[in-house]
């Protein structure tokens, strides 16, 4: 194939028409016809708000003497096409006893599992929460009524944390296993379009579906997948895992197990420092979510509302003196929701439909924090605090509204009475206060000054009505849990993996750690 890099089109309606005939005036060609091409590549590119174009990078398929053309084009931004594929992994030679079982069925347990399946190994699957329709219900149930299932939430069930997102599936990671997870996501029922965007995106209505379906793949090679099951304690003998402990005090058989627990999993995290598996603890963040309204983000971002382009975001970071300030998850057209997993704490989130079609905007604002600013010792050290604050704010807000403040009022340290131009989407119902109470010093002083820097960055951002939710303590895992250069713990067989192991931050780089996580029992077992 020939691929042709950076194609500029003015954004218009008639896109693809407009990109077809400039496909053939590079390569100097007549018609496309008994030709194919696909799109590699797409971003927006809106720096200059006056003329915004559209990027593509596309591959050109059935052309006849294709070194040939190329030299005849004489283009930097022609050539043929390099393909990188993701390679088989290798067997080792070991025996697996029995199928291995993976703990977990967010990203990393679910494509850890995938792997696993589609090369034989029957893998059993459990999850402490619930399928994704229970696990919708219940969560839908949480946000009306206040009312939480503790083992089915936005943190716990078929999906992971990552389910009641905006599902984004970008990643500062370089993995050429990237490629092979988001054709699996397509086949699964997402749109074609998140092979080829700059900012793919999934949203929690198709995450629904597509989890669904991993699952039933997984099945259908010979996996099993319990839910409602949760693993309490590990069995060993000789420094080897032998088994899993259930709730139900069941014992399963086990001497190869991913564990990829999610970052909220703390009485498993519990369980792990009390059996003696090494752990430590790791920088994370914590701060708010701050939503404005989605025409300002357009805005400023694009220079005008427009019809024709998605719906804007952003991604903003400032270093300050003792801190790093940034933005996490941003939901264009999202909504704030109600994260919480335990009794008695206020935890918020952010995530949004694929259509991205809400009034507002929202995104983390978070603080780092490392293990020497924890005010608790050990590995779990960062957990206590977490737990501290989510504690705090549900005793202010007197139950699983989240504190709030207008951003005006924030920097003034005054309690916000209301609403301005920006409505809240945080259900079930927000709490008007300062946020100053909720929150530790280190994070608020750092939060002041880090929106106001970033107001520089994106023009609006400082606005005095945008609406600052919180806290947002759960945006990575405060835990490692330490392996090896084989991916495995202290404990043989037991093979860490994900955001709750410290290993990844959001659902791509967890699913890529989850299929090296596979791939490591690969190399160690043959069926």
């Amino acid at each position: 194939m020939i691929r042709i890099s950076n194609i500029k089109i003015a954004v218009q309606k008639e896109q693809k028409k407009v990109l077809e005939q400039e496909i053939c005036r590079l390569l100097r060609l007549k018609s496309l016809q008994q030709l194919e091409y696909h799109i590699v590549k797409k971003s927006v590119d809106a720096r200059k708000k006056e003329s915004i174009f559209c990027i593509y990078t596309v591959d050109v398929a059935g052309i006849k003497e294709e070194a040939k053309l190329v030299a005849k084009c004489r283009k930097d931004n022609i050539a043929i096409a390099k393909q990188e594929q993701y390679a088989e992994p290798v067997h080792g030679d070991a025996v697996l006893s029995g199928r291995p079982v993976v703990i977990g069925a967010g990203p990393a347990g679910l494509f850890a599992a995938l792997l696993l399946a589609e090369h034989g190994y029957q893998p059993l699957l459990l999850e402490r929460g619930q399928d994704v329709d229970t696990r919708t219900a219940d969560v839908e149930r949480f946000w009306q009524t206040g009312v939480l299932n503790v083992q089915s939430n936005v943190q716990f069930g078929e999906g992971g944390a990552g389910t009641f997102s905006d599902g984004k599936l970008n990643t500062g990671v370089n993995n050429v296993r990237i490629g092979w997870i988001l054709e699996q996501f397509v086949k699964a029922g997402a749109r074609e379009d998140i092979l080829y965007d700059a900012k793919p995106h999934v949203g929690t209505d198709v995450l629904l579906t597509v989890v669904q379906n991993i699952r039933q793949r997984i099945i259908s090679l010979g996996g099993e997948v319990r839910f409602n099951t949760q693993v309490t304690g590990l069995c060993m003998e000789n420094g080897e895992l032998t088994g899993l402990k259930t709730e139900t005090g069941e014992i399963i058989p086990c001497d190869t197990c991913v564990l990829a627990i999610g970052h909220s999993a703390r009485d498993t995290f519990e369980m792990l420092e009390a059996t003696g598996i090494p752990m430590e603890p790791k920088p994370f963040a914590m701060g708010v979510r701050i939503e404005h309204k989605q025409t300002t983000v357009d805005e400023s971002q694009y220079g005008m509302v427009s019809p024709v382009l998605p719906p804007a975001d952003y991604k903003l970071v400032e270093h300050l003196e003792d801190a790093t300030v940034y933005t996490f998850c941003m939901c264009p057209g999202g909504y704030v929701v109600a994260a919480a997993s335990e009794e008695g704490g206020v935890v918020t989130n952010g995530m949004s439909f694929s259509d991205r079609a809400g009034e507002n905007a929202n995104s983390a604002v978070l603080v780092t924090v490392q293990p020497r600013d924890f005010p608790y010792p050990g590995a779990l050290g960062g957990v206590m605090w977490q737990r501290e604050i989510e504690e705090k704010a549900y005793a202010i807000a007197g139950g699983y509204r989240a504190p709030a403040q207008r951003f005006g009022d924030f920097l003034e340290g005054k309690p916000s009475d209301g609403q301005g131009a920006v409505r809240p989407t945080y259900l079930p119902g927000v709490h008007w206060c300062d946020l100053h109470e909720v929150l530790p010093q280190r994070i608020t002083d750092n939060l002041k000054k880090g929106i106001l820097d970033l107001d520089n960055r994106m023009k609006g951002f400082a606005d005095p009505d945008a609406v600052l939710t919180g806290p947002e303590t759960r945006s990575s895992s405060p835990v490692r849990i330490v392996r090896d250069e084989n991916g495995q713990t202290s404990l043989r067989g037991l093979y860490p993996a994900g955001e709750g192991a410290g290993y990844a931050g959001g659902i791509m780089s967890a699913a890529v750690d989850g299929m090296e996580a596979a791939e490591a029992v690969l190399k160690a077992m043959v069926k």
